[in-house]
């Protein structure tokens, strides 16, 4: 991770979250996360209801969407997700929690703009 956009524990984002770096996020999100080309971490206490495109994503806090990922998706222990994960790789550590869809298939750049 050369450059970082943290979005801090006490910050709250309503609307569109464009970044092309990585982005940590401790706070709240709330609406549509696309990282193009890069890493989207939800740190444990952060909170995403939004759908989330990105290169990779892992999630230790609590999301609520759609999240699309062009190489690997990870939940670790204290993940909670309601809703659909589709990247050609997922990790699910043991105590994570998952409600909804699970879809491993290789998506190129250009569907992983047109589902977002």
């Amino acid at each position: 991770m050369d450059r970082i956009a943290a979005v801090g524990s006490s910050v709250v984002i309503k609307g569109e979250l464009l970044a092309r770096e990585d982005v940590v996020i401790a706070g709240r999100v709330e609406g549509t996360i696309s990282v193009e080309g890069h890493l989207v971490v939800v740190e444990p206490g952060g909170h995403v209801a939004a759908d989330v495109v990105a290169k990779g994503v892992v999630i230790a806090g609590t999301v609520a969407g759609s999240v699309v990922a062009e190489e690997r998706i990870e939940l670790r222990s204290t993940a909670r997700v309601e809703g659909e994960l589709s990247a050609p790789r997922i990790a699910i550590a043991e105590g994570a929690t998952l409600s909804g869809r699970v879809e491993t298939a290789s998506r190129s750049a250009a569907q992983l703009k047109a589902a977002s």
